[in-house]
């Protein structure tokens, strides 16, 4: 039984990473174009300049235009042929990084990728999420490999707005509870081999550094001080995340996030808070004991996580959407399959209602 692991070549984190830039990029060329919004370059243009000055590398750069969508990818390809680049480098969030790996695709060139912030695992996975302009999820395209440099600059994440770092902890605290749930049912991992066996023991260290280290973090970023709480939950929300997703493979609380998506309420949230309440509604498919639930539901409301779909952003009537919400995540994710017992669209959409109701209390 073929099983696969992957990861990226390297992964460099710490305060003042952003400065060893330069010296990460000329390993793999000189013809360097870098994709940024205006707000990252605006914070950080004057600090990637001089990196790859100390380099000998004169950067192209190209403004990314806020949504990773086809037509967005296409017109940076434009602009990465034009300067003919063979490496590019996505700095920004998760869609300013999912670009420049469309464009990596499009191309085949390396990929450096810098985040500055902490919202979701995309920085050290293969996987290009695409959107429409309604941010309705259309496609997933995957390089050939992971990003060949990850470089997390903490004291830039320690910067970022603290929403982004509670939906990154959303989107990470799943990992140990879909990829339980991918072995058991004998499902594929995103490499489309059986998960290898370290792919849960990821999972489960995810899980722990989250439980462990999430509200220490927080306090980091309200003091606006790092710490070795803060440096953890990084390293379990991009790393460690990002590894066990995409070895171990996933179930349903990221198959919610399609549903989640095609309501434009509950659209508007951020990856990782779609995730946060997919996970809800896995541990009531699961059957899990009502303290577990509880405990997670209490952890959520300290960290600032959404537990009903209320707070998600839909202010109506649950029963008007959740039949929809079941629909689009059971036809349009594959890994809603992975589920032991096996589940169904109506079992699905009973699991959205009580989640919603236990959020709610």
């Amino acid at each position: 039984m073929l099983r696969i692991f992957g990861s990226p070549h390297r992964y460099i984190q710490g305060p003042q990473a952003l400065d060893r830039l330069g010296t990460e990029a000329a390993a793999y060329s000189r013809r360097v174009m870098v994709v940024a919004d205006t707000v990252v370059l605006s914070l950080l243009r004057d600090r990637i300049d001089a990196s790859f000055r100390a380099a000998g590398i004169e950067p192209h750069y190209a403004p990314f235009g806020g949504e990773c969508t086809a037509a967005e990818i296409d017109r940076l390809t434009v602009h990465a042929r034009d300067a003919d680049a063979a490496l590019i480098v996505g700095a920004g969030g998760g869609k300013a990084i999912d670009a420049a790996k469309g464009v990596c695709i499009a191309i085949g060139a390396r990929l450096v990728v810098l985040p500055t912030i902490a919202s979701n695992d995309s920085p050290t996975s293969r996987l290009s999420i695409l959107y429409d302009d309604q941010h309705v999820l259309r496609e997933v395209r995957r390089m050939n490999v992971n990003p060949d440099v990850v470089l997390v600059d903490t004291a830039v994440i320690l910067a970022a707005p603290e929403r982004f770092f509670v939906s990154g902890i959303g989107d990470a605290i799943s990992k140990k509870f879909e990829s339980a749930q991918c072995f058991a049912a004998g499902g594929d991992n995103f490499y489309g081999a059986r998960p290898p066996y370290v792919a849960e023991l990821l999972a489960d260290a995810c899980y722990s550094a989250i439980r462990n280290h999430a509200e220490g973090a927080l306090e980091a970023i309200r003091l606006q001080a790092t710490n070795e709480a803060f440096e953890r939950t990084v390293e379990a929300t991009i790393l460690l995340s990002g590894l066990a997703f995409e070895n171990g493979g996933l179930s349903i609380s990221h198959a919610m996030t399609r549903g989640l998506s095609a309501v434009e309420e509950t659209g508007r949230a951020l990856h990782g808070e779609q995730v946060a309440f997919g996970l809800l509604v896995q541990l009531v498919l699961e059957q899990r004991p009502q303290d577990f639930v509880d405990d997670m539901i209490a952890f959520y409301r300290r960290v600032g996580l959404p537990t009903s779909l209320r707070e998600l952003g839909y202010a109506g009537d649950p029963a008007a959407v959740i039949p929809l919400m079941a629909e689009v995540s059971w036809a349009r994710a594959a890994y809603v399959k992975n589920m032991v017992p096996p589940t169904s669209e109506s079992a699905l959409a009973g699991a959205i209602e009580e989640a919603d109701r236990l959020g709610r209390r």
